[in-house]
């Protein structure tokens, strides 16, 4: 059914939300204030024309955009952007019924992002190299984007010539491709095993498109240099298609707020580690214990940690802290801890943590609602959220990161 409607406020995804006679209407790409036409089916609404538009309404800096699904926002002025984001934040508390301060949201955009994705799939005789589009499963052929840090300028042509390579399988491929020191660390998931001209065939290309690494589901097939990154002091080769922050900048934020709100004391544990963003920083103040469930991304932290002078001991520990976290007896020997779970959160370890006499936890988090889910155990538990920051590497996008800051004993 084709409506006039007059768009109220912004959903978490970046939609417009209106109200209809038959209930609330999401409609992608709408902003609050303006008064649209647009298709309705049940919730969700088609934009059709924009009858009045928001003042907060500027053009987007990419063609492909309302087309591929990677971004959300680049029709949003810079102030109701801001806000957007942070509401999201103040939303999620709300609803966990959690009051604390909500800071600024923090741009960690930088250079743009260091590691991106693309999917590649045969259309007919051609492989097709890009992203996929809003809320479909049509892939957008993707030759150049926006957002990725100049390191990444040739990554969808490198993209486009492996997935050739490898497209004789006609499976659908997952193209992980990161900026490195050392040039473009690839990892390809989706093949299967590679037979030994496969093989030596990748090896050549990977030489000919002047690749630091190569590796197909995790196993290396060629590494010509070292795929390196800063981390503090350290110089870290991450595991191949392992776990990077999106942007540089986006890492040292986080960092930089995580370090802020140490407090004194002499031994820290990093819970859900990854290759050590956050280790190598808290190595210059404290001892660490470093705890991941990938098995690689602990060696390459190891690794990184031996050949870094000038730091305090790490310890590193590989366990599924989902399956077996931090036990009260084994968490009440840290001053502090420091937690970066994936986007479910840390449920089974924020109810020990609740349970434990760790003074101080630091939370980074890239879920609001998870977040705020786990944050509602921790003050139930008897710790305060003295405030949280947004922030945002992945600028246009819907999502936001973020770094709560418990504390016992004091005043959020």
């Amino acid at each position: 059914m084709n409506e006039i409607l007059t768009v109220d406020r912004l959903g978490q995804r970046g939609d417009g939300i209106a109200q209809a006679p038959s209930g609330s209407v999401f409609i992608p790409y709408a902003l609050p204030g303006e008064t649209v036409r647009a298709v309705v089916d049940g919730e969700r609404g088609q934009l059709v024309e924009i009858v009045a538009p928001s003042q907060s309404r500027i053009a987007a800096i990419c063609p492909l955009f309302t087309r591929c699904g990677g971004c959300a926002a680049q029709h949003m002025a810079p102030g109701l952007y801001r806000e957007w984001k942070r509401q999201q934040m103040v939303t999620a508390l709300s609803r966990a019924g959690i009051e604390a301060p909500v800071a600024d949201l923090v741009d960690a955009h930088g250079a743009g992002r260091r590691r991106v994705t693309f999917h590649a799939r045969r259309q007919g005789e051609a492989m097709v190299v890009g992203f996929m589009a809003a809320r479909s499963h049509e892939l957008i052929a993707v030759e150049a984007c926006p957002v990725l840090a100049p390191g990444l300028d040739r990554a969808p042509s490198v993209a486009l010539l492996l997935a050739n390579r490898l497209g004789g399988s006609a499976k659908p491929l997952d193209i992980q491709v990161t900026a490195s020191e050392a040039g473009l660390d690839v990892d390809v998931r989706g093949h299967g095993p590679l037979g030994d001209k496969l093989r030596l065939a990748l090896t050549t290309l990977a030489e000919r498109l002047d690749l630091a690494r190569l590796s197909i589901h995790g196993d290396v097939v060629v590494e010509r240099r070292p795929p390196l990154q800063h981390m503090g002091k350290a110089l870290v080769a991450p595991a191949p298609g392992g776990f990077l922050q999106a942007t540089a900048a986006g890492e040292e934020a986080l960092a930089g707020l995580v370090m802020a709100a140490l407090p004194k004391g002499k031994r820290v544990a990093d819970l859900f580690a990854g290759c050590g963003p956050f280790s190598f920083r808290l190595a210059e103040r404290m001892q660490v214990l470093a705890v991941e469930s990938d098995k690689a991304a602990m060696l390459a932290l190891a690794k990184g940690a031996g050949a870094t002078q000038g730091l305090k001991p790490i310890a590193t520990e590989t366990r599924d802290l989902f399956r077996r976290p931090l036990l009260e007896h084994e968490l009440n020997g840290f001053d502090v801890v420091v937690l970066d779970p994936p986007r479910a959160g840390a449920e089974a370890q924020v109810k020990r943590l609740a349970a434990a006499k760790v003074r101080d936890v630091i939370y980074v988090s890239c879920d609001p609602g998870s977040f705020a889910r786990d944050a509602a155990t921790l003050v139930a538990g008897g710790y305060a959220l003295e405030g949280v920051t947004p922030v945002d590497q992945f600028r246009y996008s819907a999502h936001v990161e973020l770094v709560g800051v418990f504390r016992r004993g004091r005043k959020g």
